[in-house]
């Protein structure tokens, strides 16, 4: 779980490799929301037994990415209008907390961590690749919240966070909005160097309300094409 957000270990256990090619999958639509989980087809692609991917499955649920129901099964939980606009509240509620806390005990070595993943976030979208993309993402903003010091208040993110990756790619994805963001990861970073809490806070607020309203304006649409 991250406390600052490094880069992956290597793998330690089957059951660690299993679940790090799920959730990847799962964040990358690869295995898409609905999706069923059975245990005999993932153990098969993925070339071990059945026990480490029950084991990753459960790992996964943990996070709220997997709906797991007695004797009927498992599947990637559903993306829904209600969930991402639930999802972007509780990030708002927690995230700001982080940032109250962390803006004004931010430290030379915090600014380095963050600005570093900001600058590998940015990089790796330039070339396309969107797994990189995401860890520097996740890096980026782990390492501003552990500045706040409370590792109870980073496990709590948690899920809610694995949660909100799942529907960046619902989001708008363009030049314009990928700018836009970045303007914004450099204005919360630019506050909590200068210890201002509250325009911590308020840049944080601005970038979650855009981040929901780019979800929800394109989820919106896929529904009236469905409709």
């Amino acid at each position: 779980m991250p406390t600052g957000r490094p880069a992956p270990p290597t793998h330690r256990t089957l059951a660690d490799a299993a679940t790090a090619q799920l959730h990847e999958a799962i964040l990358a639509g690869d295995l898409a929301a609905g999706s069923p989980l059975r245990l005999t087809d993932l153990a098969e692609s993925l070339g071990m037994s059945m026990m480490p991917v029950r084991e990753a499955i459960r790992r996964l649920e943990s996070l709220g990415l997997v709906e797991v129901v007695p004797h009927k099964g498992a599947w990637v939980r559903e993306l829904t209008l209600d969930d991402a606009h639930d999802t972007h509240e509780m990030r708002l509620l927690l995230e700001v907390t982080a940032i109250e806390r962390a803006a004004p005990r931010f430290t030379d070595r915090d600014t380095e961590k963050a600005r570093a993943a900001l600058d590998r976030h940015m990089s790796a979208s330039q070339l396309g690749d969107v797994a990189a993309a995401r860890q520097a993402h996740t890096d980026y903003h782990f390492a501003i919240y552990a500045a706040a010091g409370s590792r109870w208040l980073l496990r709590a993110l948690e899920p809610v966070w694995q949660n909100s990756e799942r529907y960046r790619f619902a989001g708008t994805r363009s030049p314009e909005a990928a700018a836009e963001r970045h303007r914004e990861h450099q204005a919360i970073l630019a506050a909590c160097m200068a210890r201002d809490a509250v325009a911590a806070a308020d840049a944080l607020r601005v970038h979650i309300h855009n981040s929901r309203s780019r979800v929800i304006q394109k989820m919106t649409r896929l529904d009236d094409k469905d409709a």
